[in-house]
């Protein structure tokens, strides 16, 4: 059984040494092994993963093997150098992988609340993936049920209501806000802003989860986010798990700061729909690559944005259906909703033009707030503080819609 892609013809660079690649920062791809011989490279290499009960085919064509991220990795230029070109901003720091990046003092301190979540998510996935190797993870993804159609529930909750279509989060704390509700496993009190959570509070499993993910069905979501990081969010992929199996029918987006693809297939075996992509953490080649991943598996990729560079950016791969456009800044973590209608008003006409629907994330409270991101022409937006700190998060929703919405 094939656990690795192999390329199988020759690439056009005579003078560069048979080398090994993976993509620039997710270490799961499963190795491309190439041989670099004269002559010129075809228009595809088609390369083939086959997993215990099927298999996924991708095609890596020339763009891809021969984009600059690779030709400037070939040449010894630092992973965070070809990704500060992009304009990423959030550094990484596990890399053993790559002998040209060191661990310079410079980068002991992370720099703010998203490059620490990284870096501790790359140590994480890491000791993840000595547990289950990734061609054990591929094969459970192949035996989880069909994925829901997230686009789909999207467009039709639009067209009942007349409203931006709702993805509710299912969201324990965050490590801006602390404890967002007081059902969670006290274990975790130690790391998470033990200042502002009371060590008193007992764990209740993941009952009160189901509860509120059922609660928001009933109310109108369209769909679903589920966090999934420990340590910074109180989150599980057992939780994922559990309210999949619960008997919700909506669509299910893994929130998840995914830096590897053995993520989205571990999120896919679990039974997530869609995945979070992250374009201030992920270079351009990971993210057309986790795009064709998640397309081999019937998934539907939110690609996250947060300012007009990042948009740019995703806007010239292809393959994008749904872009997050997040009203927090990344330098002074405020949030902003005029965010949403500064960058449609400058990309809107290419973003139609694509097709690609808009989703506003951060700093949705009341039915003007989401009046205002639905006239800027957004599709969705995604709420999870507003309504999982209320009493009763389920009806919160007609609070925040100004009305309730059919389901």
């Amino acid at each position: 059984m094939e656990s690795s892609i192999l390329a199988a013809a020759s690439v056009a660079r005579a003078s560069v040494p048979a080398t090994v690649l993976s993509p620039l920062f997710s270490s799961s791809r499963p190795v491309v092994l190439r041989t670099d011989v004269a002559g010129p490279s075809p228009a595809a290499r088609a390369v083939r993963c086959r997993a215990a009960e099927g298999s996924v085919l991708h095609r890596l064509d020339d763009e891809m093997f021969n984009s600059s991220e690779v030709i400037q990795w070939e040449s010894g230029k630092s992973i965070n150098s070809i990704a500060a070109a992009q304009g990423i901003r959030i550094r990484r720091r596990c890399r053993p992988r790559y002998p040209s990046e060191g661990v310079g003092a410079d980068r002991d301190v992370p720099r703010n609340v998203l490059e620490q979540i990284i870096w501790d998510k790359e140590v994480e996935v890491s000791q993840r993936k000595a547990k289950a190797p990734l061609q054990k993870v591929m094969e459970s993804a192949e035996r989880a049920p069909p994925p829901r159609d997230f686009v789909g529930a999207l467009d039709a909750a639009r067209r009942r209501n007349g409203l931006p279509a709702l993805i509710a989060e299912v969201k324990k704390a965050s490590p801006i806000k602390g404890l967002l509700r007081e059902h969670f496993n006290p274990r975790f009190l130690a790391h998470l802003l033990p200042l502002k959570m009371d060590c008193r509070l007992t764990s209740s499993a993941n009952s009160w989860q189901v509860e509120i993910a059922h609660a928001y069905e009933k109310n109108g979501a369209a769909c679903l986010s589920i966090l999934t990081d420990e340590k910074h969010f109180l989150g599980s992929f057992e939780n994922l798990e559990t309210v999949r199996n619960s008997g919700v029918n909506c669509p299910l987006l893994c929130k998840e700061f995914v830096i590897d693809v053995w993520q989205i297939y571990y999120a896919r075996s679990k039974g997530a729909d869609a995945v979070l992509l992250i374009a201030a953490v992920l270079p351009d080649l990971d993210i057309k690559y986790m795009l064709r991943v998640c397309r081999s598996l019937g998934m539907t990729a939110l690609v996250e944005v947060h300012d007009e560079k990042e948009l740019d950016r995703v806007l010239k791969i292809d393959g994008v259906q749904i872009i997050g456009i997040n009203n927090r800044s990344l330098g002074t973590f405020e949030v902003d909703t005029a965010n949403t209608d500064m960058l449609l008003r400058k990309r809107g006409d290419v973003i139609r033009k694509k097709g690609i629907k808009v989703v506003s994330e951060s700093g949705l409270f009341t039915p003007d707030d989401v009046a205002y991101v639905q006239n800027a022409g957004v599709s969705a937006v995604l709420v999870g503080e507003s309504l999982v700190t209320q009493e009763d998060p389920g009806r919160a929703i007609a609070g925040l819609f100004g009305k309730e919405l059919l389901h």
